[in-house]
């Protein structure tokens, strides 16, 4: 069976995949689009069901489409993949579903790429890994299976209903695993919160929301300090219409806050000593955003209403000044862990030498720096700290896009050189 072929193959039909087809598009680039489920499946079948976006929707969206809802609302995660699929269908996007890419390697004798799928073969002058880093969730090696408690990563976590009757222990206290601990308090459930180093700001601040604030402070435009810069965990949500996530309050009602799980050993869970200091430094996280914010209102003459309880900072819970170390799972009544412990990527598909030695792909804001050809999308700091938003990642397309359009045009040229002789040197430049 002979393979298809195109310019330019996009694995993966995400946020990623379709900032990436319309700018390919805009470039008169050919090329197709492969998901192996439906557009933005990760968001329907992926995600707790109350989750919604941690930006508002006039900031967390695609310049080219507004969502139909409250712009200063958090589109709930079925809002946000139909968003992504009438965006597709605005575009009509090559994206072809229900195709699942399990191969992709050197043409032998040729610079092209070879690419398998349960739907054929392909070929392509150019590859977009466009799968993003949320692809395999880990959970660590810690808690045996025999343990006799219920674990499951916060992929696979949806209501509080799902979980057996009893206490909760959350590893993990950035968006996901704050955002569920809270849920599943406010059902009833006794809940502990492992909590690690983090960032917490403020959700709005005198009437601005934190995005607006990262934006106007050139925070998002930070860049990254190379390809294996960290993806920095901040504790934010857009839930019950957006609230500041504080760790001091949530203990006040009741949550039990411990600090970095460590061990396992019968039954026994321990905890790093870490709690006050990892609380102490998200709050002068915290105020930091807020000295920062009253100094650029003040320099720009800002007629913004000035918000003085929002430096408040509550009392001490006790379960920060005499932190639990040790937790019996049994005595503690504990049936269920949830891993909120991130993710790792999957490349195994590519079979090509684009990965340094702790497997993250080698690259300059998206191209790779070993295999020509080969282009990365939606990986966090992949240009700089905006890189892993939605609008961050139509802005990183673009620039991929611009690479793989202007070596489109290099061809171009040299084909028509070949074809028409020295002359037409006058006639076709790579600019056009």
């Amino acid at each position: 069976m002979a393979a298809e072929r195109t310019n330019t193959i996009v694995v993966g039909g995400g946020q990623a995949g379709v900032a990436m087809s319309e700018h390919l598009l805009d470039c008169g680039v050919p090329h197709i689009v492969l998901e192996r489920h439906r557009i933005a499946e990760r968001w329907r079948t992926e995600r707790w069901d109350s989750l919604v976006a941690n930006g508002p929707a006039w900031h967390d969206r695609f310049p080219g489409m507004e969502f139909p809802s409250d712009p200063n609302g958090f589109p709930s995660k079925d809002e946000v993949a139909d968003y992504f699929a009438a965006y597709a269908a605005m575009l009509g996007a090559p994206i072809r579903c229900g195709v699942e890419v399990t191969r992709v390697e050197r043409a032998k004798g040729s610079s092209h790429f070879r690419v398998e799928t349960g739907a054929g073969l392909f070929e392509a002058e150019n590859i977009v890994a466009a799968t993003g880093p949320f692809q395999v969730p880990i959970v660590p090696d810690l808690v045996p299976a025999e343990a006799g408690v219920n674990q499951l990563h916060s992929s696979a976590y949806r209501n509080p209903v799902q979980l057996p009757e009893g206490a909760v222990m959350i590893v993990g206290a950035g968006s996901s695993g704050t955002q569920i601990a809270d849920e599943l308090l406010r059902a009833g459930r006794r809940v502990y919160l492992s909590i690690g180093p983090h960032g917490r700001p403020p959700r709005s601040y005198r009437g601005r929301d934190f995005c607006w604030w990262l934006g106007v402070l050139g925070k998002w435009d930070i860049e990254s300090t190379g390809p294996d810069m960290e993806h920095v965990t901040i504790a934010v949500s857009g839930t019950r219409g957006g609230q500041t996530i504080d760790f001091r309050r949530l203990a006040a009602e009741g949550m039990v806050l411990v600090g970095r799980t460590k061990t396992y050993d019968a039954g026994i869970l321990t905890f790093a000593p870490d709690l006050a200091d990892n609380i102490a430094r998200g709050d002068a996280n915290y105020l930091s955003l807020l000295d920062e914010a009253d100094a650029y209102v003040a320099d720009n003459g800002l007629d913004l209403p000035r918000e003085e309880e929002a430096r408040l900072i509550g009392p001490v819970p006790d379960c920060v000044a005499n932190p639990v170390l040790e937790l019996d799972l049994h005595e503690a009544g504990i049936t269920s862990i949830i891993w909120a412990t991130g993710y790792s990527a999957d490349y195994s598909w590519l079979r090509l030498d684009a990965f340094g030695d702790k497997g993250r792909p080698r690259h300059l804001r998206g191209v790779s720096t070993t295999e020509p050809g080969l282009y990365f999308l939606g990986l966090p700091w992949q240009s700089r700290r905006g890189s892993s938003f939605i609008w961050g990642v139509w802005h990183d397309a673009k620039f991929v896009a611009d690479r793989i359009a202007t070596h489109h045009k290099y061809m171009a040229y040299h084909a028509a050189a070949n074809q028409e002789g020295p002359s037409s040197s006058t006639r076709i430049t790579a600019a056009e």
